[in-house]
């Protein structure tokens, strides 16, 4: 690909005079792939970074604006700054762990795989701060296949002196076909616990100021996808999967067995739901500039930190929350760890500013919507 060439330049140059007859304008108007293109924009000059000139041609060069698509642009920018993202960046946190006890029956196991989706579990012992290693389902299903499994051998043996039976493709052919293997799932022990089944593995356990790649590279070498995150005291911070470090750079990876999750929800012009975990910024982006978050995005990145950083504390369900002068946020659910879904409401007022402002029509209600909305939890 002349992308790559390795000629000498002045040689690259004579061949490019000498082509540029034969070949005329078409080769313009040839399609090119991903990587060609990313090529030609990116090659640096002389004197120049690599990393700064691929930067600011992504952002300021109208040819990469053109040469790829949003989707490519995302990408890249996502590999640009892989180097500096951190497992902490990318760890599912302590709270939204699925773990399992290893006292826990493989039978309720097998329940807890199911109801959760989950192909790999992290196992402790009593509390999470004292993690044992993870269980696989597939070493699970390997495990109850084997005690199924009929291991009893027939008692009956050759007679002394017996001739020897000669085996051939005709004696195969005759065997009997009627035989099934014997297997019964009756046999399988439920109510063994999984430390009883030695099926437990090991796990990475790695601090939160790792490198996200430095990360990638051991779980490669330790051929596992899953490490717990370990903070400065010992306790567990998070988990890190190998599918969270894929995704920082192509972006979210959903399987088969994923379900579609709402993170965000338009009710009505006023009206919106959303999940504690969204970013501030892609709620404010969503909603309008009316959702002003200059002074908290400093302090806090996501919903819940918004209203636990009004609050001092986790809301109850049914709780309304004052945190941005012009909306309400009505604790649809949480329990004593954290809080999960929220509704967000413009207040009557900024609603009256709004329509005002674009000109739509007269204010929304009458004299009386002057009084603050009422927040009363339900």
């Amino acid at each position: 690909m002349s992308d790559f060439s390795t000629k000498p330049a002045s040689d690259a140059k004579d061949s490019d005079q000498s082509s540029s007859s034969d070949e005329g304008g078409s080769s313009r108007h040839r399609p090119q792939s991903f990587w060609s293109r990313a090529a030609r924009i990116l090659r640096p000059q002389q004197g120049s970074r690599l990393r700064e000139d691929i930067a600011d041609a992504l952002m300021t060069d109208p040819a990469a604006a053109d040469a790829f698509s949003p989707d490519e642009r995302a990408m890249l920018h996502n590999i640009l700054r892989f180097r500096e993202v951190r497992v902490a960046d990318v760890m599912v946190p302590r709270a939204d762990i699925e773990a399992v006890d290893q006292t826990i029956t493989i039978g309720e196991l097998m329940i807890l795989f199911e109801e959760s989706g989950r192909s790999r579990m992290p196992v402790y012992a009593e509390t999470l701060d004292d993690p044992r290693g993870m269980v696989h389902i597939r070493d699970l299903l390997s495990y109850i296949a084997k005690q199924a499994r009929n291991k009893r051998r027939s008692g009956t043996k050759p007679a002394a002196g017996a001739p020897a039976i000669e085996v051939s493709p005709e004696n195969i052919q005759k065997a009997p076909r009627s035989a099934k293997p014997n297997f019964d799932l009756g046999r399988v022990d439920l109510q063994k616990t999984l430390a009883e089944t030695g099926i437990i593995r090991q796990i990475l356990f790695v601090p939160p100021s790792m490198l996200a790649s430095d990360l990638l590279r051991r779980m490669q070498v330790n051929r596992t996808q899953m490490a717990l995150v370990i903070d400065e005291y010992g306790g567990t911070d998070g988990l890190a999967s190998h599918e969270d470090i894929v995704e920082m750079v192509i972006g979210d990876i959903d399987d088969e067995h994923d379900d579609e999750e709402v993170m965000f929800k338009r009710v009505s012009e006023d009206v919106f739901v959303a999940d504690a975990r969204v970013e501030l910024e892609d709620i404010a982006e969503a909603i309008g500039p009316d959702f002003d978050i200059s002074e908290q995005i400093d302090e806090v990145d996501t919903l819940g930190g918004l209203i636990f950083s009004a609050l001092g504390r986790i809301p109850v369900r049914g709780e309304v929350v004052q945190a941005l002068p012009d909306f309400e946020f009505h604790i649809l659910d949480a329990d004593p760890r954290r809080i999960k879904r929220v509704r967000i409401t413009r207040k009557r007022q900024a609603i009256r500013r709004r329509v005002k402002a674009d000109g739509d029509g007269p204010p929304i209600g009458d004299g009386n919507d002057d009084r603050p909305a009422e927040s009363t939890a339900n």
